[in-house]
Order: structure tokens, then sequence, then C-alpha cells
């Protein structure tokens, strides 16, 4: 008996907090909602041959969506489905494999569109809720935590994707391309994939990176980058080997391969260098060289250390931007 008050008041306290929670979420849910869309990659000259399925998110009222690049790899007609079930169809503004996002333009006009939020200021701990269609069930709605930060994610071409967002959100198929929400029902990540045979492990891809991408698929289609022209790979250096050079760190990139009329010939590299850093910055990995060789840095000169018989040797590299493949 002496007990029963303070279980009473906790079983009240509880309910409230409940019912906080879900206002919350249904708050943001009714914001975002209706700019989330399902995405339907098919064939040409076929109404009923579709052979892939994701979500995208409306960022304009004229119809300008983003979703991932693999849902739409490979698509000859697209449509989407609007919040309200009307289905129109959607054409390929741009792609980017590096980051898995590409951008949609819908055949319609006046559309609702999402609140893009800022992914910078996210904690770890706050409030994510995925909005998307996994396995075609459309608007489907799941809430968990963002769960870490700054994760890197191999993206399709083989670069990382930084500054990740991890969640426990649940994902599935079919959520590519949806939106990841924050407690006001702003846009801060883009959901992009999960971890086969894991629970509560899913990522997005931040919405920072895609408000700086989205400009330049507009004018372009694409997005412009730095490359080297070699074929490379990590190669761990001695510690008396760095010690002897003053390195930075004790590794660099092994050039296996260099791409004929490519930038990294004309600067005079060589299968068999070992490249240590792309201007003031050491390069012990490949990935360090792609962040190194970003937009800003095309149409500039390079200093490029390598390593070559033993000895360092600087070479000048006059950046170009890469090929469309």
């Amino acid at each position: 008996m002496l007990f029963q008050p303070r279980t009473r008041l906790n079983a009240v306290d509880q309910q409230e907090l409940r019912d906080a929670y879900s206002a919350t979420v249904i708050a943001a849910v009714e914001k975002a909602g209706p700019s989330v869309i399902g995405v339907r990659r098919g064939k040409r000259g076929r109404a009923d041959a579709f052979d892939g399925a994701g979500s995208g998110v409306l960022v304009t009222t004229d119809g300008y969506a983003l979703t991932n690049n693999h849902v739409i790899r490979g698509a000859e007609r697209i449509e989407a489905s609007l919040h309200d079930g009307e289905v129109v169809q959607a054409d390929v503004v741009g792609a980017d494999p590096d980051t898995d996002l590409a951008l949609l333009r819908l055949h319609a006009s006046k559309l609702a569109h999402a609140e893009l939020g800022d992914s910078d200021d996210l904690r770890v701990g706050e409030l994510a809720i995925a909005i998307g269609n996994p396995l075609g069930l459309q608007a489907t709605v799941t809430a968990g935590v963002v769960s870490a930060l700054r994760r890197t994610l191999r993206g399709e071409s083989g670069r990382l994707i930084e500054d990740v967002i991890q969640t426990d959100a649940a994902l599935n198929p079919g959520n590519s391309g949806g939106a990841l929400c924050d407690a006001k029902g702003r846009i801060v990540g883009v959901n992009t994939a999960i971890i086969g045979g894991a629970q509560g492990i899913c990522f997005a891809v931040p919405i920072n990176t895609a408000k700086r991408i989205i400009p330049e698929l507009m004018r372009n289609g694409r997005v412009a980058r730095g490359w080297l022209g070699v074929a490379g790979q990590t190669q761990g250096l001695s510690k008396a080997l760095a010690r002897r050079l003053h390195l930075k760190t004790e590794a660099g990139v092994l050039v296996v391969q260099v791409v004929s009329g490519g930038p990294g010939e004309r600067a005079g590299l060589l299968a068999g260098d070992v490249i240590l850093a792309v201007g003031s910055d050491a390069t012990p990995s490949v990935d360090a060289i792609h962040r190194v060789l970003a937009r800003e840095q095309i149409g500039r000169k390079l200093d490029l250390d390598v390593l070559r018989d033993g000895q360092k040797t600087r070479l000048t590299l006059l950046v170009t931007e890469r090929p469309a493949s």
C-alpha cells in the first residue's frame, strides 16, 4: 500500500511522455510526408515493365526531387507516385554516383515540397524519422534516433561518401531515396543504405551534401571533380623510411597504372611511384587523394610528392576535370 501512489504517478508520467513523443512524430510526418514520393524505374514502351522501385523527396514546388542514384540507374522511364496517389512521369536531371544522389524533374507543378534542414546541427541521440515506400508500401513511417554522425560509406563509384548519418530508424528495400527528418519535420538526410543481416544500422546521405550538389546537377547534370588519371592502391611504408624522409604518415598510394594523356602522366608520374602528398595534404590512401581533388582544385597547379627509387621527388600536377563516364 505504501508504494501504490508512486506506481500510479509513474504510470501517468509515462502516458504523458508517450503522448508528447507521439505528438512530435505526428507533427513532423504531417509536415514532411506530402513531399515524399514513390519512384519506379522501368523500360520504355512497356507499361508494366518496372524493374526497380524506391523513394524520393520533392525539394521545389515545380517538381524537382532528390532520390538515390542507385534507384534510377539504367532507367529508360520513371514514374513518380505523389502523396495523394497521383502518378506522374519524371525525367532524370542529373546524377552523382559518388554521393549516390540523383535529381529528378516531375511532369507536374504546384507540388508540396520539403523544408531542408541543416545536417551539420544534428546531435547523436536526437529523434530521426524515416518516410518512404519500403517494399512498395507507400508513405511508411519509422522512427528512431541519430545513432552516429560522420560515418563514411563506400559509394557505387568506389569513392567514400563523407559525413554519413547513421540511424536506427528501420529502413527496408524501397526506402532508398526517401526522407530522414528531424523532430520539426525538416529533411536532414536522404536514406540510402542498410547493412544486410544487421538490425537497426541504417544510413542516410546528409542533406548538406545534397544542397551542395543540387545546383550543379541542375546546371550540368553531373558534379565536376578533379582526377589524377592513375590506378592505385594503398602502400605501407617502413618506419625507418618515413623517418628518413620526414614523412607525415607511414603509407602512400602505389601507382599501378597511369592513364595515357591524363593529368598524372602529364605531371610525370610513372607506374611504381608512391604518391606521398598532393599539395599540402598527405595521401596515405586513395580516399585521401579523392578528398584533395575536389571541384575547387580544378585548373590549379599542385605539388605532387612521390617516392621513386627510394627517394622523394616533387612533381607539378595541373588538376583537370574528371571526364564524364
